[in-house]
């Protein structure tokens, strides 16, 4: 079994060697058994992160290196004008905290996209925005976390364990006791007169 240890980013296909080829709910995980597409066994070993995306190399204990490509699956991809209809639509389904995708085509410039997994409640939502659903097969690569990016190109150089964790533990706290002292606040304020 070749054992996938490190996470390369986008690489081109000349690159790798052969290929491993994976619906989205298999590229969420770090430790993974799966046959290439040159039938070898393969094993994943890799710090739990982002997503594997589509065109991402990871390269094995020998040295050899194995592209990932998003399968092709289910999708439901919902599209609106662009502008603020898009920014609408994207904003609400994202607000669902689900993963998406988010695309424009060359031949509608006037034309975005945001694609995800099919779900009743997030087409329902889509539709009440204004956008033309279209239920189909294609790859799911969702957008990475804005987060992730900043801190994946700025924690290389720097130990960033301590001081990213530190960020989002603030961040994530303040936002928590705002919520709370701002609710028990009015209410007891209102009770006080």
């Amino acid at each position: 079994m070749l054992k996938l240890t490190e996470r390369l980013g986008p690489i081109a296909a000349d690159q790798a060697s052969d290929t491993l080829t994976l619906p989205f709910e298999l590229r969420i995980r770090g430790r993974l058994k799966a046959k290439s597409a040159a039938g070898r066994e393969l094993g994943l070993f890799l710090d739990r992160g982002p997503v594997l995306r589509d065109g991402e190399g990871l390269r094995a204990e020998s040295g050899e290196i194995v592209r990932i490509r998003a399968a092709i699956e289910p999708v439901v991809t919902a599209r609106v004008a662009a502008g603020l209809p898009l920014a609408r639509l994207a904003y609400h389904l994202g607000n669902r905290h689900v993963q998406l995708a988010l695309g424009s085509d060359d031949a509608r410039p006037d034309q975005g996209w945001v694609r995800f997994p099919p779900d009743h409640v997030l087409e329902e939502l889509a539709e009440l925005l204004g956008a033309t659903l279209e239920r189909h097969q294609a790859p799911f690569d969702p957008e990475p976390g804005a987060y992730n990016q900043l801190g994946h190109g700025h924690s290389h150089p720097h130990s960033h364990s301590h001081s990213q964790a530190h960020h989002h533990d603030h961040d994530h706290d303040h936002d928590h006791e705002h919520d709370h002292d701002s609710h028990p606040h009015g209410h007891g304020h209102t009770h006080a007169h």
